[in-house]
């Protein structure tokens, strides 16, 4: 699951157009039940031909709200992932007021042509007809450090922020680990020792590093077609879907997880349930003693030298969503990437520990997870909030439904940045054409690095 706000809504308003777009347990990583539908392809729903919220007042036919559930439908989701904070409330990631770090730039005219055949196919395709068929609206490739490659589409622009989804978990998942390297927080220790809040939870005898990892065992379901399932309950208690009238459920996000409960044992399988996350988001608040929006802005955005602030979609109490609230620049979500495959340096600074970054490239327990199922992520493994390949690249993502994506290619030298608007939630779909392809440009810049 990528971001389980998208999946939801989507859900809500239209069960079938849901089923055709997500897996059974709205997870987004999952494998997805049915082939899916024809969609409009990338031209036909450019956001910006159709004319999405152009007018004072736009026409109605032209409208996009939250109320009703607009903002999450395909294709208004071309225009309002690059405007997420005109449809929930958000706080600001400051850069500060230091000087933005300089991205080298040595553009390429090669990587179009490279060519790839996708998962179960037998039809070769290009990287350029890829970004058409992924409904790509930012994507930028780094090679030893430079820009080689970069694209907007529809209503991103350079300046542009996008939602980024469930790579926000990766941010939140990294700045718990360093928290653990500075001896601020006990990877061993029980969550409670942070959040006595959570002893009447499921998280009561849960440790640190089985939230981080996704290996607790959560009485939480996902399932899309059942609008009493848990999921439901929390994203409206955070507020990221409307309520029905007479709501009295929990307030916030993290009052929603005081009421989850116990199924099966922690620390024996890998099952995605951005919950975790939202207990990641948490630890980070409580321990650092500051609100996430603070974290990310003194960890990254300020030392990294970032182009533009960023913001996090929070809650009422003010609480990040640390499971997929992140919106930034395609730019600078390429400086955090780049700075995560040069082993934690960059702005000639040490963001983060150089054996952090090792120990997140070096994976989980990839037995554990098997139990995910995930058909297109044979040998993976996920850790501190990240998923890694294990193939002979070393190669490591965060990933976020609808194309969101941060792919680290260690031995290629290699970063790749995506934000999409894909129709299609899960990454199971998107994946057949993805991993293919970003391994395909890796090889070319390996075979032929400049």
């Amino acid at each position: 699951m990528k971001s389980l706000v998208a999946l939801l809504v989507a859900a809500a308003l239209s069960p079938a157009a849901a089923l055709a777009q997500t897996p059974a347990r709205i997870l987004a990583q999952a494998p997805a039940p049915a082939p899916a539908p024809t969609w409009p392809d990338a031209a036909a729903t450019d956001p910006v031909t159709l004319g999405w919220r152009v007018g004072a007042p736009p026409p109605p036919e032209r409208m996009i709200r939250f109320d009703d559930g607009s903002f999450m439908r395909f294709p208004q989701t071309r225009w309002s992932f690059s405007h997420w904070r005109q449809f929930l409330p958000s706080a600001e990631i400051s850069r500060g007021d230091g000087p933005v770090s300089i991205l080298p730039v040595a553009l390429r005219n090669d990587l179009d042509s490279v060519t790839f055949t996708p998962m179960g196919g037998d039809r070769p395709m290009t990287w350029a007809q890829s970004l058409d068929a992924n409904y790509t609206d930012g994507i930028l490739i780094m090679h030893r450090g430079a820009i080689v490659y970069e694209r907007y589409f529809g209503a991103l622009t350079p300046r542009g922020q996008h939602i980024a989804h469930s790579v926000t978990k990766s941010f939140v998942g990294t700045i718990a680990a360093i928290l653990i390297s500075e001896g601020k927080l006990d990877r061993d220790a029980p969550i409670v020792r942070y959040i006595p809040e959570l002893a009447v939870s499921a998280f009561a005898d849960a440790t640190v590093a089985q939230v981080l990892d996704m290996t607790t065992g959560l009485a939480y379901t996902e399932v899309y077609t059942d609008p009493n399932s848990d999921a439901f309950a929390f994203v409206r208690a955070g507020g990221m879907i409307p309520r029905p009238p007479g709501y009295d459920g929990p307030e916030t996000s993290w009052d929603y997880l005081k009421t989850l409960k116990k199924a099966g044992e922690h620390g024996a399988e890998f099952h995605y349930k951005s919950v975790n996350s939202e207990v990641a988001g948490w630890l980070v608040a409580r321990v650092s003693g500051k609100p996430l929006a603070q974290m990310l802005s003194e960890r990254f955005w300020i030392p990294m030298g970032m182009e533009r602030d960023a913001y996090i979609q929070v809650d009422s109490s003010g609480a990040g969503y640390a499971a997929g609230g992140l919106n930034l620049e395609l730019r600078d979500l390429a400086r955090f990437c780049e700075m995560m495959r040069s082993g934690g340096r960059f702005n000639g600074r040490q963001i983060v520990p150089e054996d952090v970054v090792a120990d997140i490239a070096t994976g989980g327990d990839r037995n554990a997870f098997v139990a995910g199922g995930y058909a297109t992520l044979p040998g993976w493994s996920y850790h501190n909030q990240w998923w890694v390949s294990h193939n002979a690249d070393g190669a490591y993502m965060a990933r976020g439904v609808f194309g969101q994506a941060c792919y680290v290619d260690p031995k290629a030298e290699m970063i790749i940045v995506r934000f999409a608007s894909n129709p299609q939630a899960s990454n199971a779909l998107l994946d057949p054409l993805s991993l293919p392809a970003y391994q395909a440009i890796a090889d070319h810049l390996m075979a032929q690095p400049a």
